[in-house]
Parts: structure tokens; C-alpha cells; sequence
């Protein structure tokens, strides 16, 4: 782990220095408190800091007042290095957010324990972060296919939607269904119809652009939003994907299996605005039309009423 260093006075920070680096740390050293900040506010700067209370340029206190307003997801933890005996410095370090204090001189074995303080403290705030996000993709992504679950493709089309209105943009929509799904379960087994929702989904991330949307609504259905996009460019983008999805057979256990969708396409324009249920009830209508007239085929909704 790399550790700064953070002292103004030349014994103490030879000793500071030889000291971590006998311990296996890997040593950022500083002179001043506006060096210190600079190195622990860069991305990539340390997470454990040994920083003098008294130092020109900028004292230990204001480093750490400034550590704590960087954002709490990378945590640093920091160690008031303090001459003084008395209790004011300590707890006016502490009160703008080092995590501990050293007096000096210090000693070896209290300082060593103190680290292992600190490198368990970041370890554990490390562990709380990947817990998050993990909660947080649990939350937002379909489990099977990875993508937008329900809840957050609809509430990212509600976002675009509102959006739309705002900055006078159109978005647009696209609904898809794969096409005798159940058909592929019957034939070939529910593994492999998970394999074409994984397949489908695939095809459908590789072709929208950067910025688009894709959820899986249900089943066999997903949603396709599309930020600035409007009627004729909507319904191009479904027929690539329809293009793309019915390409080649999806394989599975060395089976070929024809995959193609049906899509309906529907926009939201700014001098005729909707609501997220408008946009989707008026895909729906044109999807349930794509159906009609033989599936594997993309159709546009009528214009959606204000």
C-alpha cells in the first residue's frame, strides 16, 4: 500500500520514510501541506496519510478538512502528526477529519499499529463499496440478460421523456418481441430460450448507439429508448436492429435456432408532448400491428395525442 508522508522537518521525515519502507509501504513523500493535497487529491494519489499538523503553505488541519470534501467514495484515511502536548491541536485535527493522531516523537510499534489501523479501515470501506454496487446492479439489472431490468428502463424513458419536453428533443421508442418465443422453449428447452434472450440482447447492445437504452420489459419483450431521436431516425434504428437480431441463427448445444422480432416504434416530439404510458401504449399498438401482418417486421405508432 502507499502511504504519504506529509512533514516539513528533514530528520523526522528521513526517519518517517526509512522507517515505512523497512515495513514494505511504498513511500510518497512531501514537504508542505499544499503538496500534500496535491498528491492526495490526484485519482490515483495514496489512501493512508501520515500528515504534520504544523507545516508552511498549509497545515495538517486544513489537509484534512480538504481530504474530507473529496468524494467519500474513495476513502482516505489520515494521521495527525502533532508536536504539541496539549489536547486543543488533537481535537481540532480530528474535529476537521483526520482519523487519528501520533504524537512526536513517535514511537515505531505505535505507529506501525496504527497503520494496520488504517489499511484494515480502507480494506473494510473498499469492501462496503463493491457491496453497494452490487446491490445497486442487483437492483437496476435484469438477471438474466444484464441489462435494465423493469423498473430501470422505465424510469430511464420517464427521465428522457421529461428531458424531451425540457430541451425540445424528441425520443424515441422502440418495443420488441421476439417472435414464437414459446415455440423455442417447446422445441428446444427453456436453457436454450435463455440462451436466445442472452443472444437477442447482445445483438440489441451492439446495435444501438453509445447513448441508447435497452431493458428487458418481461419475457421476451425489451425496450429500447433513444435520447434525440426522431420518427424517421427511430424507425431506421428498428429496422437495423430487426436486420441485425434476424441476421444468422442463435446457436445453442451446437443447434442452430431462427430468431427474428417484431417491433413497433414510437416518438415523442416536443410541440406534441407525452407521457412515458402514452409512448409505450402507442409502441404496443404498433407492435401488436407488426404481429398482425405476418411478425418479423418493424411498424410506426400514429402520432401520440398531447
Amino acid at each position: 500500500m502507499q502511504v504519504l508522508i506529509a512533514e516539513d522537518e528533514p530528520a523526522t521525515r528521513r526517519l518517517l520514510e526509512a522507517t515505512l519502507q523497512r515495513w514494505g509501504y511504498t513511500v510518497c513523500v512531501t514537504c508542505d501541506g499544499t503538496a500534500a493535497w496535491q498528491a492526495l487529491e490526484a485519482p490515483e494519489g495514496p489512501r493512508l496519510a501520515i500528515i504534520d499538523g504544523q507545516m508552511p503553505g498549509m497545515d495538517g488541519v486544513e489537509v484534512c478538512r480538504r481530504v474530507r470534501s473529496l468524494p467519500a467514495d474513495r476513502y482516505i484515511y489520515c494521521i495527525l502528526l502533532t508536536s504539541r502536548s496539549g489536547k486543543e491541536e488533537v481535537a481540532r485535527g480530528l474535529e476537521s477529519g483526520a482519523d487519528d493522531y501520533l504524537r512526536k516523537p513517535f514511537e515505531p510499534v505505535e505507529l506501525r499499529a496504527r497503520l494496520r489501523v488504517g489499511s484494515r479501515t480502507i480494506a473494510l470501506h473498499a469492501e462496503l463499496i463493491a457491496a453497494r454496487e452490487a446491490l445497486r446492479v442487483q437492483a437496476t439489472r435484469d438477471a438474466l440478460t444484464g441489462v435494465l431490468n423493469r423498473g430501470a428502463v422505465l424510469d430511464a424513458l420517464a427521465r428522457e421523456v421529461g428531458r424531451s419536453t425540457r430541451m425540445g428533443q424528441a425520443v424515441g421508442l422502440l418495443l420488441a418481441d421476439v417472435d414464437f418465443f414459446k415455440r423455442v422453449n417447446d422445441t428446444f428447452g427453456h436453457a436454450a430460450g435463455d440462451a436466445v434472450l442472452c443472444e437477442v440482447t447482445r445483438r440489441l447492445g451492439e446495435g444501438v448507439r453509445p447513448y441508447d437504452l435497452v431493458g428487458r420489459l418481461g419475457g421476451e419483450e425489451f425496450l429500447v429508448v433513444l435520447p434525440d431521436c426522431d420518427a424517421a431516425e427511430t424507425f431506421q434504428l428498428g429496422e437495423r436492429l430487426r436486420t441485425r437480431i434476424g441476421s444468422a441463427p442463435i446457436s445453442f448445444e451446437g443447434e442452430p435456432i431462427s430468431v427474428t422480432v417484431s417491433i413497433g416504434a414510437a416518438v415523442c416530439v416536443p410541440d406534441a408532448p407525452s407521457t412515458s404510458e402514452a409512448l409505450i401504449h402507442a409502441a404496443d399498438v404498433a407492435l401488436y400491428r407488426a404481429k398482425r401482418a405476418g411478425r418479423d417486421r418493424v411498424e410506426a405508432a400514429m402520432p401520440i395525442p398531447v
